[in-house]
């Protein structure tokens, strides 16, 4: 009798190994539904980053449900508004995992908010994916191995910054705006990084918080400085100020302008396109102000999905673009996954993706992930503002690891 019952066992054991994990076991996963948990500032400082939710909502809950899910799996989109309030955005968290259940989260936006709940979510082993943010943080995989995330990392985007300004002038006298959290202090440090000893005496920073009206008074004080440099490390709202006091003050710094703010629709049109002419940033992603892209199959691609999911969108607004991109690699990740949608097999198929490519990103970048490489994309290339586009030159620039 106990050989017949080991038997036994044995038998209902393969039987389950087989037929994958069960619902039960799979949070936010049944026989044909997957739950995604999403954050975003749709009000507050930060609600020029809402256009990105939007997008994500109508890709998943749209467009992948239309074309029949992944695997027999329709797509259960559910996104919050946090504000960019940290305190909010552990509410919305709690709620996502605790009360809807959602099977991993995806893209949750910005520095602090993803700060406020990383530790939550690596104690409670939820997959943190692709957060919307270039923290050098989230590279971090010994300590926080559930957190991952999709764009190049900040202090990567300083090293190349200043690279070339150094190149170009290199007795510099370097000016730095930026946010005092997280997001804005990985500059410094990635300006740092190649300047060693010398920042001291080349560098003068200026922070502003999320809460401050303007960073007019900031910019006065920075120009001030004799500064011939200025690096502005702003969300849209405040790179928008930046550029347009930089102009009325008549300062003519080499002004180069973080990869989270170039966006025409939400930064340089209210800035006034005229302002912003010169100004130095690094992209990763297609310009979809840039007629180089106009037959572009990747481009007409997101234009088609636009026209018929967000009609009326502004399509010069890179946030579109930027949400397009992370998205098709969340599609990847669910289609790698094979059916076994459990957080494990989410997240291990989210840390082993190998030269992927991306209708969106530049030509000659690929996404690369493994267990301990938890920076998705490494490489970007220089653009400058002209009046009208951002114009690429000089070639793709790897960064350096972390």
């Amino acid at each position: 009798m106990p050989r017949r019952i080991a038997y036994l066992a044995a038998a209902i054991l393969a039987a389950c190994v087989v037929a994958g994990p069960v619902a039960a076991d799979s949070p936010g996963v049944t026989a044909n539904e997957i739950k995604i948990g999403h954050t975003n500032p749709y009000s507050g400082p930060a609600s020029a980053y809402g256009v990105l939710g939007k997008l994500e909502q109508a890709y998943f809950n749209k467009m992948v449900n239309e074309q029949g899910g992944v695997a027999g799996h329709k797509i259960d989109f559910i996104s919050y508004d946090d504000g960019y309030s940290p305190p909010r955005t552990v509410e919305q968290i709690r709620k996502l995992v605790e009360d809807d259940k959602v099977a991993f989260t995806f893209n949750t936006l910005g520095t602090p908010s993803n700060s406020a709940i990383q530790r939550y979510m690596n104690q409670r082993k939820v997959p943190q994916l692709f957060v919307a943010t270039g923290a050098d943080k989230w590279g971090n995989h010994k300590e926080f191995p559930w957190t991952i995330g999709w764009q190049p990392s900040y202090r990567t985007e300083a090293q190349i910054y200043t690279k070339y300004m150094l190149r170009q002038k290199p007795d510099m006298k370097l000016a730095i705006l930026y946010q005092n959290d997280d997001f804005g202090k990985d500059y410094p440090a990635g300006v740092k990084d190649v300047l060693g000893d010398k920042f001291s005496k080349m560098v003068t920073t200026a922070t502003y918080e999320v809460t401050d009206p303007t960073v007019d008074s900031q910019i006065t004080g920075l120009q001030a400085s004799g500064a011939d440099v200025l690096l502005v490390v702003a969300t849209p709202k405040f790179a928008a100020q930046a550029i347009r006091k930089v102009h009325d003050l008549n300062w003519k710094p080499m002004f180069f302008l973080t990869n989270v703010a170039i966006s025409v629709g939400a930064v340089i049109n209210p800035a006034g396109p005229e302002n912003a002419i010169g100004i130095i940033s690094a992209g990763y992603l297609k310009d979809p102000t840039d007629p180089a892209w106009q037959d572009d199959t990747g481009m007409k691609e997101w234009r088609t999905f636009m026209d018929k999911y967000l009609p009326g969108a502004d399509q010069t607004d890179g946030g579109y673009i930027a949400a397009y991109a992370v998205s098709d690699t969340m599609l990847k990740v669910l289609k790698q996954c094979n059916g076994d949608f459990s957080r494990e097999n989410v997240m291990k198929q989210a840390t082993n993706l190998h030269d992927v490519s991306n209708p969106l990103l530049l030509p000659g970048i690929k996404i690369n992930t493994s267990p301990t490489n938890y920076h998705p994309i490494r490489a970007m290339q220089l653009m400058k503002w002209d009046g009208k586009t951002w114009v690429r030159f000089g070639d793709v620039i790897e960064g350096a690891e972390s």
